[in-house]
């Protein structure tokens, strides 16, 4: 009805109308491994119905039809679009259409080649697979050191300011049996300050009417239990920690061990106290950070570019990455014309490995640790039953959006995956590599690598939950940089061995991951003006045999592990390419 008609005829229309509207908001088509597939977004307009389904078809040029449901996602309470893993097709579809259950009709769309960038071919003789192996933070440092005596003309080391923890612990034992009734008794110092080892026991004087007492000698802390009046032994756990405490607080600290509070305090025999470390061929120092600057201008005069990598020791594979790429831009620098000239025109930092103690503990004694190795505990956290949740998630601990801000994303507990710190940049870690990037104030591009998934990412990274009201959006110029960048990067990605970045995820972290409160890439481009973006490399791999989307992990074979070193180090290359570009188009 037009918009003269009649009430009643229009209340007619609107009775058989649709009661959503669909928009796409994705549809792309791409080809990896041989295979085709499709992948779309759709939002309607029922935002509030939890039961609306809708259904995407699909056709070729060549007349082949299908379809497949999408499913509806929410974040944070609030409905975002509805979505399906990519589907294979047949061949390239030329359209898709979207219907919900509610009688919604989208318009039809033409899907969009994806990412539809390539990289320049690399040319004859160029020299890669610089990987043997998975590097420890160890095997890094003789890497790095290596390095810069090798090409001395192209490469300044720079020994970041803050040193971490190094691969230390203090030292602890159980005074007791947890499961009965235990003491945890925890030197001050770390273990390998001539605390490991030392030794602490418990004993019945065999005397009546007896005063609970310690002492310390020959590397032996004695507690001499309280008895009473017929010489039976009268302390309870409190009182051992508590005169544990107040005798030697300069040299151990104790706690009643959950669970044991106010039981009898039993006779125990010497038990060796020890940080439980395995690394045997790890230094204990406190350890130094390096990055390597590369470049044939290594005075500013350049655009900068960070690329930054094991925030999370887990990530066994995105240290790989960073070396891989380092060691292209110097051995082709003395035999391809191209790669010297991005040399010239650019100033390149990489920190192979933010957190080098996280990560020695994940090769050697956890593999799974995420964080440092700072304990920030107190009190019944610090039972060494919880010593591989102690820690400090680095790429939490930063001060733009942050959980001490009220952003979503981060943990106030000491033993969660996602823990803050006692405060923003708490963390020698963070603070290294805020610090380099602010000394160097012509980094412009920064992308921090970690696994494993396939994302690519930019800010915001983090939103508070009312509203989910994200940190602010870049501008219509930046969003449009960091678009039309991230396809040039995952194209070349793609030129290794055909992993193809899905295009649901490569966008802003809060919208295609999750809100990450305080992580490294915000800070950097809020405060420090620099196009900052994440990988997370390691892309699930289609198994047509199950019809099904596999992840890889943290910590795949090595055979994936080489493979994902050499794909997105060729995608850090075109980041250096970028950042030539933006700088030449800044000056022109």
């Amino acid at each position: 009805a037009g918009l003269g008609a009649p009430a009643a005829d229009r209340r007619a229309t609107n009775a058989t109308a649709a009661v959503d509207t669909l928009q796409f908001l994705q549809a792309y088509w791409w080809t990896s491994g041989g295979q085709t597939f499709v992948q779309t977004e759709v939002a309607t307009t029922a935002t509030d119905d939890p039961d609306v389904e809708i259904t995407v078809n699909w056709r070729t040029a060549d007349g082949a039809t299908g379809s497949y449901p999408l499913f509806r996602f929410e974040d944070s309470g609030e409905y975002q679009y509805h979505y399906a893993l990519p589907v294979p097709v047949p061949s390239r579809p030329v359209q898709v259409t979207a219907t919900s259950s509610l009688g919604g009709v989208s318009r039809a769309v033409t899907p969009t080649s994806w990412p539809g960038a390539a990289s320049p071919p690399l040319p004859g003789g160029y020299q890669k697979d610089f990987i043997d192996a998975y590097l420890t933070p160890v095997d890094i440092q003789a890497r790095i050191k290596r390095l810069a005596r090798q090409y001395r003309d192209l490469v300044d080391v720079i020994d970041l300011p803050y040193k971490t923890q190094g691969y230390r612990r203090t030292a602890a034992a159980y005074l007791g049996d947890p499961a009965v009734a235990a003491v945890v008794v925890e030197s001050v110092r770390f273990g390998d300050q001539n605390m490991n080892g030392v030794q602490g026991r418990t004993v019945d004087p065999g005397r009546a009417n007896r005063p609970l007492t310690a002492t310390y000698r020959d590397r032996v802390l004695t507690v001499s239990l309280a008895t009473d009046g017929a010489g039976k032994v009268t302390s309870s756990t409190d009182e051992v920690a508590a005169v544990i405490n107040a005798r030697f607080a300069n040299r151990f600290q104790a706690f009643v061990e959950q669970g044991s509070a106010g039981l009898p305090m039993p006779v125990v025999p010497p038990v060796r106290l020890d940080d439980g470390l395995h690394g045997t061929e790890v230094p204990t120092k406190p350890w130094t950070v390096q990055a390597l600057r590369i470049g044939v201008h290594r005075d500013g005069s350049r655009v900068g570019v960070l690329a930054y990598s094991q925030e999370h020791a887990r990530e066994w594979a995105t240290p790989l990455v960073t070396l891989e790429f380092a060691e292209r831009m110097l051995a082709n620098s003395r035999t391809d014309a191209a790669t010297r000239e991005l040399l010239e025109q650019t100033d390149i930092f990489v920190i192979p490995v933010v957190n080098p103690d996280g990560a020695n503990y994940s090769f050697h004694d956890f593999n799974f640790q995420r964080k440092n190795m700072v304990n920030h505990c107190t009190g019944a956290s610090r039972d060494p039953g919880n010593r591989d949740s102690w820690g400090v998630d680095l790429n939490r601990n930063y001060t733009v959006g942050s959980y001490f801000d009220g952003y979503v994303g981060a943990s106030g507990n000491c033993l969660s995956g996602s823990y803050a710190g006692t405060a923003e940049l708490s963390e020698a870690e963070s603070r290294n590599v805020i610090t380099l990037a602010r000394e160097h104030s012509n980094i412009r591009f920064a992308m921090n690598v970690h696994s494993y998934g396939g994302y690519f990412m930019w800010p915001p990274g983090a939103y508070k939950a009312d509203g989910r009201v994200t940190l602010p959006r870049p501008s219509i110029d930046e969003s449009k940089l960091f678009q039309d960048s991230a396809r040039r990067i995952v194209g070349a990605i793609a030129q290794e061995r055909g992993t193809v970045t899905w295009p649901s995820q490569t966008g802003p972290v809060a919208d295609v991951l999750y809100s990450a409160a305080g992580n490294s890439a915000d800070e950097l481009y809020y405060e420090l003006g620099i196009f900052a973006w994440d990988f997370e490399v390691g892309n699930d791999r289609w198994n047509a045999a199950t019809g099904q989307w596999e992840g890889v992990g943290f910590q795949p074979p090595f055979e994936e592990a080489h493979a994902e070193a050499q794909e997105y180090a060729g995608g850090l290359v075109e980041m250096v390419r970028v950042a030539r570009d933006y700088a030449a188009a800044q000056e022109g």
